[in-house]
């Protein structure tokens, strides 16, 4: 009798654990559904790579505006960043930008990589989606997905 009544405790509770299992699916499922669909894609955000030559003194990234886009972010503040981060004057020519030196192209793209870190990406979830926004004066990097958000640092 013993043995019974354990074995249909069991199975009551196997019974219960498959029923949260499948309420938990489907609140999961309903959670999903509510969400922006470019939240649910695992990988949406590829760090952009600079394209870049050297043409005499000069080191030309020639699909700068490309960059920008991608990162969602000003040019003038990439570029700003960029020039003192590498320690070279530049000046940007249509859509690309001349730096005054020669470089590498893993340089740039390190720099590039360093900046969406720093700007971009969200300290807290990891996740592209952020603003630069204003708050009580000062400038701040706002996570649309998590709602965190951080001081910018200024670029001197």
């Amino acid at each position: 009798m013993g043995l019974l009544v354990c074995m249909i405790f069991m199975s009551l509770g196997l019974f219960v654990r498959q029923m949260m299992d499948s309420d938990y699916s489907k609140l999961l499922d309903r959670a999903w559904s509510m969400l922006p669909k470019h939240l649910g894609t695992p990988v949406r955000f590829e760090m952009p790579l600079a394209e870049t030559f050297v043409e005499g003194n000069t080191t030309i990234i020639k699909n700068f505006s490309e960059l920008a886009g991608k990162l969602r972010r000003e040019p003038d503040h990439i570029m700003k960043f960029l020039f003192k981060e590498l320690a070279a004057p530049g000046i940007k020519d249509g859509s690309r930008v001349v730096i005054q030196r020669v470089l590498k192209q893993s340089i740039i793209n390190k720099k590039i990589e360093d900046y969406a870190r720093e700007f971009v990406l969200c300290h807290e979830c990891g996740k592209p989606d952020t603003n630069i926004t204003e708050l009580e004066g000062v400038k701040i990097v706002k996570c649309e997905a998590c709602g965190g958000w951080w001081p910018m640092r200024r670029i001197k």
